[in-house]
């Protein structure tokens, strides 16, 4: 039977110091957030494990998400972070290697105001020792990145990456929608042509405006999973980040909705298979 998974969450805490995109007059996301609050959400969606991921730019933060890991049966694997510009942090990365339930990085490009960045030659050693490790690469940022992270696969064919988010399409600004919707798409579908990336499922409701409907994430749904197929795409919740525009079980809902044109294996990629592959969950 194939695990039911949610492949993006986040457990933070932010009386730790290190969430700096964090505003901490935020009512929603500037609390606690732990594995006794998710559990009765994961029960109700029947999910059967998580993949915790980063929300820190600090090795702290990694360090304190495998120990939450350790705890906590349903996460079966972290996303952690390393400074890709140093490369005495390759220490950290050969450590994590040998736990159980490290799986890759995450860098936090969307937040880096040099668009190249990722291209530089002071961050190539990273991807490189990705590679050589066989962990996996989370690419966190916005449509004006696809292309540069359809750079970076082909530079590194081997790399395992996933597009987190869809990418982030802005789906609230209505005046632009459907050029948005035509340049981020065009860049999402070449990665997904010319590499063997997946795509998370994920972060479309926190993009879209407070009173979302259905029908305001279907086009870019179906522009994921048509670029994609189901086989490559994995759901992820975005907890607790969702929460700003809709609770867990609405999002997943809405998300279980929209995959209804789906065959039943389809769906059953979607929700875990997919996820489990990519991340090697069996048996985490």
């Amino acid at each position: 039977m194939t695990l039911r998974v949610d492949a993006h969450q986040h457990y933070w805490d932010p009386r730790r110091g290190d969430y700096a995109w964090m505003s901490m007059d935020d009512p929603v996301l500037a609390l606690p957030y732990g594995p006794g609050d998710l559990a009765p959400e994961l029960a109700a969606a029947g999910i059967d494990r998580t993949v915790l991921v980063q929300a820190a730019g600090t090795v702290a933060e990694t360090e304190y998400m495998l120990g939450l890991a350790e705890a906590t049966e349903s996460v079966a694997a972290v996303v952690g972070w390393i400074d890709f510009e140093d490369r005495d942090h390759l220490r950290h990365l050969e450590r994590w290697k040998a736990h159980p339930k490290f799986v890759g990085l995450r860098p936090m490009i969307e937040f880096v105001p040099d668009v190249d960045w990722m291209l530089g030659d002071a961050v190539q050693w990273a991807y490189a020792a990705l590679v050589d490790l066989d962990l996996t690469f989370d690419a966190l940022g916005l449509s004006r990145h696809l292309a540069n992270f359809l750079a970076v696969v082909k530079r590194y064919p081997k790399l395992r990456m996933v597009v987190d988010h869809c990418m982030k399409p802005q789906i609230r600004d209505h005046g632009t929608a459907k050029e948005e919707l035509a340049v981020w798409g065009e860049g999402l579908r070449r990665i997904a042509e010319e590499s063997g990336a997946c795509c998370k499922l994920s972060g479309l409701v926190t993009e879209a405006d407070g009173d979302w409907r259905e029908e305001d994430l279907a086009p870019y749904v179906e522009v994921v999973l048509r670029a994609f197929g189901p086989e490559r795409v994995m759901w992820g919740s975005d907890w607790p980040v969702c929460t700003r525009r809709a609770g867990y079980r609405q999002w997943h809902a809405a998300a279980e909705s929209l995959c209804a044109g789906l065959t039943d294996a389809g769906r059953a990629e979607v929700f875990g298979g997919t996820a489990s592959r990519f991340y090697g969950l069996e048996g985490r």
